[in-house]
């Protein structure tokens, strides 16, 4: 609702802005950038996401080494559950418990992990592409650019989202966008 209700107050402000400026005949020049397929497809997008993905490797396949015990272990446990005694099923079971809490708490672990390392590089990017955007919009005389998301309509004329990927592209070239 407050997002809405946000994003009804940017349109309204921009649908003023290009009243007003028709009003006086200024010419106002206008970009809109998707930044959710920069954050997808991107060069640093690309390689952080490769880099992420390195850096938790090793503890997904611990965590499906985990799962696959608990498996082995369940499965153990109905093949031989009228062969073994009481006590054994019961140690058994503590043992299946205890590695399924370990699992969930892993997992769970892994998933906030993920997400705080996303979000970290993911800022850095958009530190970098907004950057760039203020660099285009300098540069190129634009009065403002806006993200995809807060337009109801757009024209492809209007859409620089190209125009910023190409100059990531270039900067990761230079080396001064994030490793």
């Amino acid at each position: 609702m407050a997002r809405q209700f946000l994003c009804s107050k940017t349109l309204l402000v921009i649908v003023m802005m290009l009243w007003s400026a028709s009003v006086y005949a200024v010419n106002t020049k206008i970009g809109i950038v998707n930044t959710d397929k920069i954050l997808r497809e991107s060069a640093p997008a690309v390689i952080a996401q490769l880099k992420i993905e390195k850096e938790f490797f090793p503890r997904d396949e611990q965590i499906k080494k985990m799962a696959n015990r608990a498996k082995e272990l369940q499965a153990q446990l109905e093949k031989e559950d009228a062969a073994i005694s009481e006590s054994d099923r019961r140690n058994m079971e503590r043992t299946l418990a205890s590695l399924s809490r370990e699992f969930q708490r892993a997992k769970r672990q892994l998933r906030e992990d993920l997400s705080v390392r996303q979000n970290e590089e993911f800022g850095i990017i958009l530190e970098y592409t907004n950057e760039v955007i203020k660099n285009i919009a300098e540069t190129e005389e634009y009065d403002l650019i806006l993200q995809l998301q807060d337009s109801v309509y757009r024209s492809e004329r209007i859409d620089i989202t190209e125009q910023v990927l190409n100059a990531l592209e270039k900067r990761i070239g230079n080396s001064t966008a994030p490793k």
